[in-house]
């Protein structure tokens, strides 16, 4: 798996780093960051609570890393903005007032968030994006592959469609959240893939990446098309991908079409043992959380070497260009690979997946 390959490749470069014995070294002359020792707070500004990753995965994960990489001396200050733009404004400005010495910035909207990240700059606080690129003169940025992501759901609908896919095939499009700049990348990957090869038959923004608006927008699409006629439905999202199936249960559908998803959460992954879900695409949160965490610490600590070699990709943002950046590879996850990823990664145990409801599935797939 590439993911892991990448994963492995990091860890080399940074034990090689330490061996050198540059791995606390700033950089040199007048360009070199300010230092601080291991008594540091780190602000961490999450956006949302529907989908369970944040609170699950990145805030301990963070945590754990923050407290680890400067001897249990740093904290971590976390705020969850639950889908308000507003209130994220507000929460990074308490940051702000509390003068935490560095900010990790997952963007409720990329766009609004620009004069919030400004005044935090002006402040001199190093702001991170995180997940989602932010615009404004923000510092680092860390997250995913996300047009991969978007072309590994569309390759894996092409995939289980067969041979005789053609533009005859209807395929409806349930993308995430207009604010969010991730989902424009996941939108960009999957139709350089889909484009030519299906038809498009509808596609809608989810606003807030809210499952009961997808659920919505799907019976509005089962209306327009006819729920017979439906070859496959492209979800940004697990969240997302069980409104589709509600609304495809409730209209009727016995026989579900292949449906995505992104981020196994743990009811996709029983979904998709269960054959409901066709797939999800599996982000090691681990690595980016991790990344992210070693990213906030070696800036503020004036690490320069260290930092540069953790953000070695570059992105423009439509405010900034060529921002120092650590882009993670993805996998999908179907019923074949859910062994190779969040079990072996420890995200799950066969356990959790396989409760009563779903030991036979489970079984049938040779998972237990």
């Amino acid at each position: 798996m590439r993911r892991i390959a990448i994963s492995v490749a990091a860890a080399t470069m940074t034990l090689s780093l330490a061996g050198c014995g540059v791995l606390d070294a700033a950089g040199d002359g007048a360009s070199a960051s300010p230092t601080k020792g291991d008594d540091i707070t780190v602000g961490l500004l999450l956006p949302e609570k529907a989908n369970s990753r944040y609170d699950k995965f990145d805030y301990p994960i963070i945590r754990d890393t923050v407290a680890e990489l400067t001897k249990k001396h740093g904290k971590v200050e976390y705020l969850n903005a639950d889908a308000d733009a507003a209130r994220q404004a507000g929460q990074l400005q308490k940051l702000i007032d509390d003068k935490v010495d560095v900010i990790l910035l997952d963007a409720v909207d990329s766009h609004a968030v620009a004069g919030a990240v400004k005044k935090a700059k002006d402040a001199g606080i190093p702001v991170i994006a995180y997940d989602r690129l932010a615009e404004g003169p923000i510092d680092a940025y860390v997250s995913f592959d996300n047009e991969l992501v978007g072309e590994v759901q569309a390759r894996s609908l092409l995939e289980v469609l067969g041979s005789k896919v053609d533009t005859s095939d209807k395929v409806v499009m349930i993308n995430g959240s207009p604010t969010d700049p991730n989902a424009k990348q996941f939108k960009q990957g999957a139709l350089s893939e889909l484009s030519g090869k299906v038809t498009i038959a509808e596609s809608y923004d989810t606003k807030g990446w809210k499952p009961e608006v997808a659920e919505a927008e799907m019976t509005e699409a089962i209306g327009k098309i006819g729920k017979g006629n439906i070859a496959a439905v492209y979800a940004a999202n697990d969240g997302m991908a069980a409104g589709v199936i509600k609304a495809l249960k409730t209209a009727g559908v016995t026989d579900l079409p292949p449906i995505t998803g992104q981020d196994a959460e743990l009811d996709a992954v029983q979904r998709v043992v269960a054959g409901e879900q066709y797939m999800s695409v599996y982000k090691s949160y681990p690595d980016e959380a991790e990344a992210a965490a070693q990213m906030a610490v070696t800036k503020i600590q004036g690490k320069d070497i260290q930092f540069d070699a953790l953000a070695q990709d570059k992105v423009d943002s439509p405010t900034d260009k060529d921002i120092p950046s650590r882009l993670v590879q993805v996998s999908p996850l179907t019923r074949t690979s859910i062994k190779d990823t969040v079990i072996a990664d420890g995200i799950y145990k066969v356990d959790d997946i396989c409760t009563s409801k779903y030991k036979a599935a489970c079984a049938a797939i040779g998972l237990k």
